[in-house]
C-alpha cells in the first residue's frame, strides 16, 4: 500500500513558497564549482535582509549561524552549491538560461532548503539549546569544496559537535528520508593513464605504434582489476570516464590520455588498486609496443555515518515526517561525497531525502532530463529545522551526564 504524503501546515507552505522562489532564481541561472557569485549573492543578500551573521569563505562559500542558547553545543547543516556542464533537456518555465550548465544533481534545491531553514529557525532563535551553522558550500562536484570550508575555519568558533548533510534521492518517495548508520558512500578518487605511441600514415599501421589500438586494450585490461583481481564481494568500481587522442582521421595517433575513477568502500583495496593498476596496464601497453604513465589523485575519502548521528537524524525524521516517511537504508552507494571531509573531524551524519514522485522526477542524478519534484523541499525544510533542534537538545542531555 503507498504511504500518503505528509499534509503541508500553513508553516510549512510558507517555507516551501520561499524555497520554490529561491530555487527558481538558482536554476535558471546555475554555475559551476568555484564560480557560484551569483548564486552567493544571492544567499548573502537573503541573509543579510534577515539579519542572520554570516561570512564569506573564498572564493564562494558561506558560512552562517543562529545562536540560541550560550555555552550549548553546535550543530552544522550543510548544503552544496554547485552545478553540472550539461545541456538541460527538459522544457519548462524555470529551465536553465545557460547553454551547457544545468543543475542535474539538485544542489540547487539543497541550497533553497538550507537557505530556508535559517529563515525559519531565525524567527525561533531564542528555542534553540545551542548554536546552528549553515555552510552553503561550493564545488562538491569536483570533491573540492569542504576542503575549502574545512581550511578557512568552518568547523571552529564556535566548534561544531555535529554536523549533518541531506541530498534528494529520486529513487526514493518524496516526502520520505533514508537514514543509514556506517558506511554510506564510497571513496572517490581519479586517475589519468597517459599512453604513448609512435605516430604514422593510418595506411601503413605496421611502421607505427598506434596509441589508440593500445589505449584500448588499456580500457579492456582495466576491467580485469574488478572482474579477476578483486574478491567477488568486495564493492570496488574502475570507470573510464574519458578518452582523448589523435588528430586527423589518416594519421595514427602518438598519444592518448584516459581519465577515470575508483570507488571503494574498503580502505585495504583503495591502497591496493594503483599498485594493481600499474602493473596490469603498464604490462599491456608494454607488450604493444607503448610507454604509459599514471597520475593517481585521491578526491575524497568514504562516508562513513556515525552510529549516534544515525540515530539522531532517524529520530528527527520520524517526529518531522512520522514513523511510515522513514526508509532504513540497508545497502550503502559507489557514489561519493565530499561530506566526509567534515566527518573526518567531527561526528555527523548524511541522508537521503526522497524526491522521487512520477516518472518525470525519478530521472537519475546528472542525467540530463533531471526534474525535482518541488514539494519535497517543504519535507527537507521541515526535516532539517526538526534536525537542527533535536540534535542540539541530544547534544545538551549528553554534555549534562
Amino acid at each position: 500500500m503507498k504511504t500518503p504524503l505528509p499534509r503541508m501546515d500553513q508553516d510549512d507552505r510558507r517555507w516551501w513558497k520561499t524555497a520554490v522562489v529561491l530555487r527558481r532564481k538558482i536554476h535558471r541561472y546555475p554555475e559551476l564549482g568555484r564560480r557560484e557569485f551569483r548564486t552567493t549573492a544571492l544567499i548573502a543578500g537573503t541573509l543579510k535582509a534577515a539579519r542572520i551573521p554570516f561570512r564569506r569563505i573564498r572564493p564562494t562559500g558561506i558560512v552562517a549561524w543562529l545562536e540560541g542558547r550560550r555555552g550549548g553545543p553546535c550543530v552544522a547543516l550543510r548544503a552544496d552549491m554547485d552545478a553540472l556542464p550539461l545541456d538541460e533537456a527538459v522544457r519548462w518555465p524555470g529551465r536553465s538560461r545557460r547553454p551547457g550548465v544545468m543543475h542535474a544533481c539538485g544542489h540547487d534545491a539543497h541550497t533553497a532548503m538550507l537557505l530556508a531553514t535559517a529563515l525559519k529557525l531565525a524567527r525561533r532563535r531564542d528555542r534553540l539549546a545551542g548554536t546552528v551553522k549553515f555552510f552553503f558550500q561550493p564545488d562538491e562536484e569536483a570533491s573540492g569544496g569542504a576542503t575549502l570550508l574545512v581550511r578557512q575555519g568552518a568547523l571552529s568558533s564556535p566548534q561544531v559537535d555535529a554536523v549533518f548533510g541531506l541530498h534528494v534521492n529520486p529513487r526514493l518517495p518524496s516526502g520520505t528520508v533514508g537514514v543509514k548508520a556506517g558506511p554510506l558512500m564510497a571513496s572517490v578518487d581519479r586517475f589519468t593513464l597517459t599512453i604513448r605511441g609512435e605516430g604514422g600514415h593510418g595506411a601503413y599501421p605496421h611502421e607505427g605504434r598506434d596509441a589508440v589500438v593500445i589505449a584500448s586494450h588499456a580500457v579492456q585490461a582495466l576491467q580485469t582489476l574488478v572482474s579477476r583481481q578483486v574478491d567477488p564481494v568486495e564493492p570496488v568500481v574502475v570507470s573510464v570516464g574519458v578518452i582523448e587522442g589523435g588528430r586527423r582521421f589518416n594519421i595514427l595517433a602518438e598519444e592518448v590520455k584516459l581519465v577515470g575513477t575508483v570507488r571503494t568502500l574498503s580502505d585495504e583495496w583503495r591502497r591496493k588498486i594503483p599498485a594493481y593498476m600499474k602493473k596490469t596496464v603498464f604490462g599491456v601497453v608494454r607488450s604493444l609496443g607503448g610507454r604509459c604513465r599514471l597520475e593517481y589523485e585521491a578526491l575524497g575519502d568514504s562516508v562513513v555515518n556515525d552510529p549516534s548521528m544515525a540515530e539522531v537524524a532517524r529520530s528527527a525524521a520520524v517526529k518531522a515526517l512520522g514513523l511510515r516517511r522513514v526508509i532504513s537504508l540497508d545497502r550503502p552507494s559507489m557514489g561519493g561525497e565530499d561530506f566526509s571531509e567534515y566527518m573526518r573531524r567531527t561526528p555527523g551524519c548524511y541522508v537521503y531525502l526522497g524526491s522521487g514522485a512520477d516518472a518525470r522526477s525519478r530521472k537519475p542524478w546528472h542525467h540530463p532530463a533531471f526534474f525535482l519534484h518541488d514539494e519535497s523541499m517543504a519535507w527537507g525544510i521541515r526535516y532539517l529545522s526538526v534536525l537542527a533542534e533535536e540534535s542540539l537538545r541530544r547534544l545538551t542531555a549528553n554534555f549534562r551526564r
